[in-house]
Formats: structure tokens, C-alpha cells, sequence
């Protein structure tokens, strides 16, 4: 068993104001983003000036931030929004979703895809490759908080999480950060520098991470106020996971057909 480090969630005091290592992994996560996106640009990834790309990610960032927090509101604790309805705006607590971020994001694309009039799949294959490196921040943050632990177990990396009870659980949350942080980011890029057709970069990242979260969450203990929806295994996780996996197949095959298709007419 591995001993839990208990990093004070609290990065930074100044008086009142208490900044949290949550918040400062988001901060480094779109940062990264960022930085990666101009270098992208500049080797032609695709044609977007650096002015454009800066609007591009703050645009996302809006998206993961809005999205990620109403997701989580509404996909995971809609009973406590209608309890403290204030309780949405505190998200130093913790509490963002994935898929609600990922919606956020989506909408975010779809309008600067419109206004720049580059189109989704664009902008969305251009960002895909560097969304793990924001996920795997989001990741760690949850481990600093003590968050999504996982389920009981006796493998020797099993840690006893502060508030989990006395039992050595998975820590779920670093399965992640390495599945949808570091693989994902590995993946997608070696994917990506062989320059696959329109939509495939897509697709792959919704196939891949939809099976990384799906697989995740057979060790993960569910939200509390959710608990199992079906089987005694069923989450909410899988359950907006699912969707991912069958939409990243489809583009896939739209991706791959477009390109095979010209062959078989001739």
C-alpha cells in the first residue's frame, strides 16, 4: 500500500482569498493548451493566425469552464442546484464534469468554426490532440482534493483517501490522469502526425476516451448522491461515456470512407 501524500487543496493565501491547487491546474492545463495550440499553428497544422488561435482556446476555455460546471450540476447534482441553487458558482469545491465541458467546448467550436468560417471538424481535429494535457491537470487536481477515489483493493499501490474510510482503495483519479492525460495525448499525436482524413482525429479521441472512462469506472466509486443507475455496476459516467464511444466509431467510418471512396469508383 502507497501512503497518500494530503497536499493541502489550498495552494495559496492571501488574507480572504484562498487559491486552490484545483483552480491552478486548470490555469496550467489551458495554459499548456495554449502554447502547444501557437506551435501547432506555426507548423501549419492548420491555417488559423496566432490571434486566432489565442481566440480559439479562450473561447474553449469559456466552454470548459460553463460547460463543466452546468454539467456537473445537471448530470450529477441537480437535486443539490435545487437545493442551494448558489452552490453552482463554487467550483473551487470541485465539481466539474467532463462531458459537460466537452458540450461547452463543442458549442464554443461550433460558433468561432462559423464566424471563422473554417467549420467544425477543423477546429475540432486541430484541438483534439491537446485536450488530454488539460484532462490530465484536471486529473491531478482531483487527486489533490482527494476526489473520485476508487473502490477497495489489496494492489500494492492501493492509498487510504482522507473522508474514504480505513480501507486502501485504487487511486481512480491517477488512472485517469495517465489514460486520458498522458496515452491519450501519446495516441492522438502519433495519430495526428500522419495526417489522417478530415473528421478521424475526431473520432479518435471520442473512441478513446470513451473507452478509457468506461473502463475507469469499474473501479471508481460512483457520486454519492447517483450511486449505481443498473446492475449494481451501470454509472453516470458510463453512461455519457457510451455515446462517445459509438460517435467516435461513426466518425471514424465517415472519416475512412471518405478517403476509400474515390478508389472504389475508379
Amino acid at each position: 500500500m502507497l501512503t497518500y501524500p494530503a497536499i493541502d487543496p489550498v495552494a495559496i493565501t492571501l488574507g480572504p482569498i484562498k487559491i486552490h491547487w484545483y483552480g491552478l491546474m486548470y490555469v496550467a492545463g489551458i495554459s499548456a493548451v495554449w502554447w502547444l495550440a501557437r506551435r501547432r499553428a506555426s507548423r501549419d497544422m492548420v491555417a488559423l493566425t496566432p490571434a486566432q488561435v489565442e481566440d480559439l482556446i479562450f473561447y474553449c476555455a469559456l466552454g470548459v469552464v460553463l460547460g463543466g460546471r452546468l454539467g456537473y450540476t445537471f448530470f450529477y447534482n441537480f437535486s443539490g442546484f435545487l437545493d442551494n441553487p448558489l452552490s453552482i458558482f463554487r467550483i473551487w469545491e470541485g465539481g466539474m464534469s467532463f462531458h459537460g465541458g466537452m458540450l461547452g467546448v463543442f458549442a464554443a467550436m461550433i460558433w468561432y468554426g462559423r464566424k471563422l468560417g473554417t467549420g467544425f471538424f477543423v477546429l475540432a481535429d486541430f484541438i483534439a490532440p491537446l485536450v488530454p494535457i488539460g484532462l490530465g491537470a484536471g486529473r491531478i487536481g482531483n487527486f489533490i482534493n482527494a476526489e473520485l477515489w476508487g473502490k477497495p483493493t489489496d494492489l500494492p499501490w492501493a492509498m487510504v483517501f482522507p473522508g474514504a474510510g480505513p480501507y486502501p482503495r485504487h487511486p481512480s483519479m491517477l488512472y485517469e490522469a495517465v489514460l486520458e492525460g498522458l496515452v491519450l495525448y501519446v495516441l492522438l499525436n502519433w495519430l495526428s502526425a500522419r495526417r489522417p482524413p478530415r473528421k478521424a482525429i475526431s473520432g479518435w479521441f471520442m473512441l478513446f476516451y470513451g473507452i478509457f472512462r468506461f473502463t475507469v469506472e469499474f473501479v471508481r466509486v460512483p457520486d454519492t448522491q447517483l450511486g449505481y443507475l443498473a446492475f449494481g455496476w451501470l454509472t453516470q459516467g458510463q453512461v455519457l461515456s457510451f455515446p462517445m464511444i459509438i460517435t467516435g466509431v461513426l466518425l471514424l467510418w465517415m472519416a475512412y470512407r471518405s478517403v476509400a471512396s474515390p478508389l472504389k469508383a475508379g
